[in-house]
């Protein structure tokens, strides 16, 4: 089953590529057949917002109405910049909830701090709206079954930003690799590697007046204001963040998972910590985890959020010889003698991964999408059960069937999370 979706989205991805040079964005087929069909977006949170922001923006017959942020120096500044790309000024505004009161926006662009992505999303597909969400499209394991519930209820396309699922050469690779071209591939190998410095000491204070904290925390149970956590370093506190698996390793999972044609691991192991530097950070600055499938496969990630030195991006590893991708789409397969064989250089699929999410809107196909979040729930997934086995510090094992931890409920408690009251996730 899984063989014959990754086919399916490959010859869909096919169709995409094919169009690029007749169109200089680069549309889908199907974007291009439905252009004269607007589309109406609001984006949430203006970090990785604003890329996402002049992305969309750019796209033939797509409106940004309104741009969103919980800090009114970020939101005024997203403001004036989408106003100069385009020459017409967003309406900003500080609650991202009256995007989804304007029953003429037809998508949710969320790009908030993870600990809101999956409650934005199903308040976003119930309110009628389609979502882009970025990764991880979850905080916790069960957030990532209700988003795919709540998509199917509501029968709105939810598209998870892992945009290398868009990139034409890596489907190009993938495609060769299951045709056989370096035999049955049994494992594959992600890394990440990043020069962050340790975080100063923080300190329980009043927020700045320029933001609306309450807000800000949304869903997750009220903590004091600590100048060290925001805006980039919740990542690195439970409450909030996934760490740097969450962060940048979804990446390089998604497509070990995605390439290897599996689904839920059976087991998850993980080693590492704060190596690196010893401060407030609660995820490891060095970690290293392993997964092991169904059909004698594996996967292993490396994450060294304090090191740069890193090996490419993803391998793969058949019997008769490797893929090699980086960051960028670029591919090079080996023989078994590991001599190079062949290889394509492309992008990252951002824009390509935007265009396949316009498609589905405006040719009402919300599961004809390259990243559906039901494979971005499992790929985020992967995400989750690797911290959870650090958390917890044993050996996890799973029902490959969904991915639930069995005979450990200490561990499954990690699953879900509290919620301040009110804000619970309901579908």
């Amino acid at each position: 089953m899984t063989h014959e979706l990754n086919r399916r989205q490959f010859l869909d991805a096919s169709v995409a590529t094919a169009a690029a040079s007749h169109v200089v964005t680069r549309g889908t087929a199907l974007a291009q057949e439905a252009a004269s069909k607007k589309v109406v977006v609001g984006v949430m949170g203006l970090s990785r917002g604003r890329s996402l922001m002049t992305s969309f923006a750019s796209q033939p017959n797509v409106e940004v109405r309104y741009v969103a942020d919980v800090d009114e120096n970020r939101l005024n500044a997203g403001a004036a910049a989408l106003e100069k790309q385009v020459g017409k000024a967003p309406r900003p505004v500080s609650d991202f909830r009256k995007i989804l009161d304007d029953k003429e926006v037809d998508a949710l662009i969320c790009a908030a701090p993870n600990h809101w992505h999956a409650p934005a999303t199903i308040m976003g597909v119930a309110a009628g709206k389609h979502v882009y969400v970025e990764k991880p499209c979850s905080h916790n394991p069960r957030e990532g079954e209700l988003m795919v519930e709540a998509a199917r209820k509501y029968k709105r396309a939810v598209q998870m930003g892992t945009q290398r699922r868009s990139s034409k050469t890596i489907i190009e690779a993938l495609q060769m690799m299951w045709d056989g071209k370096i035999g049955r591939v049994y494992h594959s190998k992600g890394w990440y590697g990043n020069a962050r410095g340790p975080i100063p000491k923080g300190v329980i204070g009043t927020p700045p007046a320029h933001l609306d904290y309450e807000l800000w925390q949304g869903p997750a149970p009220r903590r004091p204001y600590i100048d060290n956590v925001l805006h980039y370093n919740w990542h690195w506190f439970w409450h909030y963040g996934n760490g740097e698996l969450g962060n940048n390793g979804v990446h390089a999972l998604d497509v070990c998972r995605w390439g290897l044609q599996v689904d839920y691991p059976t087991r998850v192991v993980s080693a590492g910590g704060r190596y690196a530097f010893d401060d407030e950070q609660q995820t490891p600055d060095t970690h290293n985890v392993a997964f092991e499938f169904p059909g004698r496969k594996s996967i292993a990630w490396v994450g060294m959020s304090c090191n740069r030195h890193a090996e490419d991006f993803v391998e793969f590893y058949g019997e008769r010889g490797a893929l090699v991708i980086d960051g960028n789409g670029t591919y090079h397969f080996f023989d078994e003698k590991d001599k190079e064989i062949e290889s394509n250089k492309s992008n990252q699929g951002d824009i390509e991964h935007i265009d396949d999410f316009l498609a589905a809107i405006r040719n009402n196909t919300p599961l004809k999408l390259n990243q559906e979040i039901l494979e971005g729930h499992k790929s985020t997934l992967l995400c989750h059960l690797g911290n959870i086995a650090q958390r917890t510090g044993r050996t996890l094992n799973c029902d490959p069937k969904n991915g639930h931890i069995k005979d450990d409920p200490e561990a499954m408690k990690l699953w879900s999370r509290e919620y301040e009251p009110g804000w619970e996730p309901k579908v």
